[in-house]
């Protein structure tokens, strides 16, 4: 999976740079997600721009670094989710779970 990180002050972004995020590519930003949390760090923003289809798998992965973050006392948040995707989050109602940001610098100005 390519996953470009970057550090802004506190906050670790990661772009999801594929066009799917399904059950070939998901364990690797689950993984990615846990080292982050178990790492210390309080705050991390996934960018989803690229991302046009998402399946259960990538929707468990996002759901486990959710979990790992509240259970550390940090916060994961989401930015930049397209449509078809967006679509996948409501249907399963994980827009209520999840802080969904339009961009990128509207996720980092939340924190």
């Amino acid at each position: 999976m390519n996953i470009k990180r970057e550090e802004q002050g506190n906050v670790v972004l990661l772009q999801v740079k594929e066009e799917r995020l399904d059950a070939h590519n998901a364990d690797e930003l689950k993984q990615e997600l846990a080292n982050l949390f178990e790492a210390g760090r309080n705050g991390v923003v996934v960018d989803l721009k690229e991302v046009r289809f998402i399946d259960s798998s990538g929707l468990g992965a996002l759901v486990s670094g959710f979990k790992n973050a509240s259970a550390r006392q940090a916060e994961l948040k989401l930015s930049g989710v397209q449509s078809q995707v967006k679509s996948m989050f409501e249907l399963t109602r994980l827009h209520r779970v999840f802080d969904i940001y339009s961009t990128m610098d509207d996720a980092l100005a939340s924190f």
